[in-house]
């Protein structure tokens, strides 16, 4: 007797549930992106205790006709693809046919939909179809989901807290609202409005929708191109940053993904302007040949595979680094009250804040005419600091004095600034030893008095076997003795006075990296801590001509707003602020 047999579609539709139903947020995400496919520029999600007790998605797209609605709940059933070729040309969110049985299989459902001249309304549960009759006529589908897992009790265990479940729910509608800023969503969870956009198609006002006034207020346009690639889209000034990286929203071809080469583009495009531990708000739209996505690697089509990563990398990498290097990115003092605020867990927090922005409906009117009024302001806005920008040599800022011996006062004719003496002389510095360390061509001063280096037995055959990158710096560096080398030339970048503070350092750094040596990482680290150790202190006092130096020279650097390790180096207090906070004026 044979042992091998062939499942039921019922138990196939139940194990294929485990892949593409994984928690509440999983069957939204499959039937709002149903609903794209269908054409709709409505949809609206509905949660009954974050998902747990009902999901139900509605939407005014085609709709289907009889046949295909009952044909849906077949396995591998697809308008989407019908050649074997059509897998390399997706250019629709679904495209598998397993999304709907799966549902269907673990749960109870209920299916309206009408194309415009027919209606029907499928009752399923556990996957056997117990009603299949006309329905209300009404362009559009909707679908409800209870009972979820209600038949594998093991799966449904698993399933989190309502306020985690929700939260999950939140998220993905925010980031499809990004991706299709053209689509009006609304979510509500218990009847309570949490998401609604416009359905504007403005990017910008969709963020604001999301995120609120304060951080859309901080979004920096950007938009570039090579052979293969189109990108647009906004990312947040530095001082706007989260813990974690989940607020980078990136999408290829509308396409909700993750890849983690793309998030490395955008991390390494920060780098300076922000701490490692924090990450920036950032929305990037990839538009490309679908032939050049692979989307077909996982169930939920998140994760993707892009041809000519790295010219997509590059792209990214050097269009965010110029949109950043082109703006004035002084932090306004008085301004940040939901600076660094973070995506708090606890999801009622969140559904607290996000249903206090919901206004009635007469208010909509007004925001039309109010962003467009802040969209006139920050046009003008950016042009005037373009203007600057483009030339930031000629940012000019007069000391005054010094306060709590750590913080520069100075002045122009725009405000009060402080400037954090340390962070400023520390990326001044910064810039000066990776200016020299890149330079190909490397000059050496010659020590009158070599420095002797003796290290343990360990230490010294690492260096031994590193000593190329030294002599490559422009050391002159020789064995001496036991377990012992001398110095007897430098590069002349390195400070004087601070020459054998200096080389030790240096060593330190080559002995800890071993045999993991990447010379662009390596001349970073080496600057961001030489820099660091020799910069001035806090509460040392300096002169006014001091003073004035260092803030010259601080304008002069490529980024003059950070330190090597992020920290902000100036924060800007505006006249208006000042007038405001002695009330010279009132509004």
């Amino acid at each position: 007797m044979s042992k091998i047999h062939v499942m039921s579609e019922t138990l196939a539709n139940k194990i294929s549930a485990g892949e593409v139903v994984e928690r509440c947020s999983s069957i939204v995400k499959e039937l709002v992106e149903n609903s794209i496919d269908a054409k709709a520029d409505e949809i609206k999600v509905d949660l009954k205790k974050g998902g747990l007790e009902s999901i139900k998605v509605t939407d005014n797209g085609s709709g289907m006709d009889q046949e295909d609605a009952l044909l849906a709940f077949g396995r591998h059933a697809t308008s989407k693809i019908i050649r074997d070729d059509d897998l390399f040309f997706i250019d629709t969110m679904g495209f598998r046919g397993e999304a709907l049985p799966s549902i269907a299989s673990v749960s109870e459902v209920e299916l309206k939909t009408s194309d415009g001249s027919s209606s029907t309304y499928i009752h399923i549960k556990g996957g056997e179809v117990l009603e299949n009759n006309a329905g209300d006529l009404r362009v559009g589908t909707s679908i409800t989901v209870t009972n979820l897992f209600y038949n594998t009790p093991a799966r449904l265990k698993y399933l989190k807290s309502e306020n985690t479940e929700n939260y999950n729910s939140v998220n993905l509608i925010e980031k499809l609202a990004l991706a299709h800023p053209n689509i009006k969503f609304t979510l509500t969870n218990n009847d309570k409005v949490i998401v609604r956009t416009s359905g504007s198609n403005n990017l910008l006002k969709v963020i604001h929708e999301i995120y609120g006034l304060n951080i859309s207020n901080k979004m920096l346009e950007f938009k570039n191109s090579n052979n293969d690639f189109d990108i647009y889209g906004y990312i947040c000034k530095p001082e706007v940053l989260r813990s974690t990286r989940s607020d980078f929203n990136t999408f290829v071809n509308d396409r909700v993904i993750r890849n983690n080469d793309i998030n490395k583009a955008i991390n390494d495009a920060y780098h300076t302007y922000k701490p490692d531990s924090k990450y920036p708000i950032v929305v990037l739209k990839i538009n490309t040949d679908p032939t050049l996505v692979d989307v077909n690697i996982h169930p939920t089509k998140q994760d993707v595979k892009i041809s000519k990563i790295m010219e997509l990398y590059d792209l990214i990498y050097t269009t965010i680094k110029n949109t950043l290097y082109n703006n004035l990115l002084i932090p306004n003092a008085l301004k940040e009250e939901s600076v660094n605020i973070i995506k708090d867990s606890v999801i009622a927090d969140i559904v607290n804040e996000m249903t206090k922005k919901e206004e009635p409906v007469q208010t909509e009117l007004n925001f039309e005419i109010n962003i467009q009024e802040d969209q006139n302001k920050a046009e003008l806005k950016t042009q005037e600091e373009l203007v600057v920008n483009k030339d930031m040599k000629n940012f000019v800022l007069y000391p005054v004095g010094l306060a709590l011996g750590t913080y520069i006062i100075a002045q122009n004719e725009e405000g009060i600034y402080l400037i954090d003496q340390h962070a400023a002389q520390e990326r001044v510095n910064y810039e000066r030893y990776l200016n020299s360390l890149r330079k190909k061509e490397v000059t050496t001063t010659h020590l009158l008095i070599p420095i002797t280096i003796e290290l343990s037995a360990s230490d010294f055959l690492i260096l031994k076997e590193n000593m190329n990158i030294l002599t490559n710096m422009g050391f002159i560096i020789e064995e001496f003795g036991v377990n012992t080398f001398v110095i007897k030339g430098h590069p002349t970048w390195i400070l004087q006075d601070y020459e054998e503070e200096s080389i030790r350092k240096i060593i330190d750094l080559v002995i800890s990296i071993k045999d993991q040596f990447d010379p662009i990482k390596f001349n970073d680290h080496l600057a961001a801590t030489l820099a660091c150790k020799m910069s001035i202190k806090a509460n040392m006092r300096i002169s006014h001509e001091a003073q004035e130096e260092l803030l010259n020279e601080l304008v002069m650097c490529d980024n003059p707003y950070n330190c090597p390790h992020g920290r902000p180096t100036i924060i800007k207090f505006s006249i208006y602020d000042l007038e405001r906070m002695f009330k010279r004026i009132m509004n």
